[in-house]
């Protein structure tokens, strides 16, 4: 369910209504009785294209490889495997980007429950518009708390900070951080469960080198702090520091991959490849020292190229990777 958060009167209010509270988490709260890792896996194929019937095949793709098992013969337990689904009534809906919020409300209401019952989800997502659900989920795994302030850590080729006002393309696909940001498409966003949207203060963006020219001017207007490839390779102090300034000022961090933010070579399916990505070795590493730190709740892996588009499986194989980086560093808290 949809909830919405009205702050009226003082300043002391509004302060109130905005501000996090970066309380102390339980660092092993994600943890068996066994001693690995509660899991949850979401699918979320849908990605706000120009078909409603069509897709995105990359979340099924990513589990048929076996990474159940992978992660089962690790030491970790599954609690679920999810999949986001729009009823019938839903499908009919009215235009494809409105679809695309009904169907990131549900995964938010996976994600709230994984959170509430102790399980770090991991989302194979269609494409970045699902960033919008994730981090909805995570804003509201606490009901009794009122919406958390959650933080993005954004690890992508691209900024995807375009609005419709901005953007080249026009595609949907080059916006979900502004519209998480509160930039654009409130009703997306609101139905998506993200509402308030979050804080620009509380962005990271990792890796990002390709920005359209109005879109790179949004960024340095709101300011938005960002890490370069070499840090990621260098897992620099820099890294370190952001990691810890994000974890001082909000309740929760996402950590969202777009697959095109690795070398080419890893992902020669992707339409949206830049040079001078890490290699997957490289990001995991980071992954991992990222996943360190407590108040990290969730890893989103996005438009990883799929069985024609994967010679190799070299992309799948690089998707399990950066789960394995990650929970890696779960581990070591």
């Amino acid at each position: 369910m949809r909830r919405a958060l009205f702050c009226t009167g003082t300043i002391m209010l509004l302060l109130a209504c905005t501000s996090s509270r970066p309380s102390s988490v339980d660092p092993q709260r994600y943890r068996s009785e066994d001693g690995g890792l509660r899991l949850a896996l979401v699918k979320q194929p849908y990605h706000g294209g120009r078909n409603v019937a069509e897709l995105s095949r990359n979340p099924g793709y990513l589990e048929r490889g076996g990474l159940a098992g992978i992660l089962t013969q690790a030491g970790h337990r599954i609690r679920a495997i999810q999949t986001v689904s729009l009823t019938p009534a839903e499908e009919e809906e009215y235009g494809e980007w409105h679809r695309m919020g009904l169907a990131n409300g549900h995964l938010a209401e996976f994600v709230s429950e994984n959170e509430r019952n102790g399980a770090l989800t991991i989302g194979l997502l269609g494409n970045c518009n699902a960033l919008m659900g994730m981090l909805g989920g995570f804003q509201h795994a606490d009901p009794s708390a009122g919406p958390l302030t959650v933080g993005l850590v954004w690890i992508d080729a691209h900024g995807d900070f375009n609005t419709p006002e901005t953007t080249l393309s026009g595609m949907l696909g080059g916006m979900p951080v502004a519209v998480s940001a509160g930039l654009a498409l409130h009703r997306l966003r609101e139905e998506s469960h993200l509402d308030p949207p979050i804080s620009t203060d509380h962005i990271l963006m990792v890796a990002v080198r390709d920005t359209d020219p109005e879109e790179e001017e949004l960024i340095q207007a709101h300011g938005l702090v960002r890490l370069s490839t070499q840090d990621v390779r260098e897992i620099s102090p820099a890294l370190r520091r952001e990691m810890q300034r994000l974890s001082d000022v909000v309740d929760l961090i996402y950590v969202h991959v777009d697959m095109d933010v690795l070398d080419p070579r890893e992902v020669q399916g992707h339409g949206l490849t830049v040079p001078d990505g890490p290699s997957s070795q490289e990001l995991a590493a980071a992954l991992t020292e990222m996943f360190r730190y407590p108040k990290v709740a969730g890893l989103g892996i996005a438009s990883t190229p799929a069985y024609d588009s994967d010679p190799g499986e070299l992309s799948r194989q690089a998707a399990y990777r950066l789960i394995d980086g990650a929970l890696a560093g779960v581990l070591g808290r």
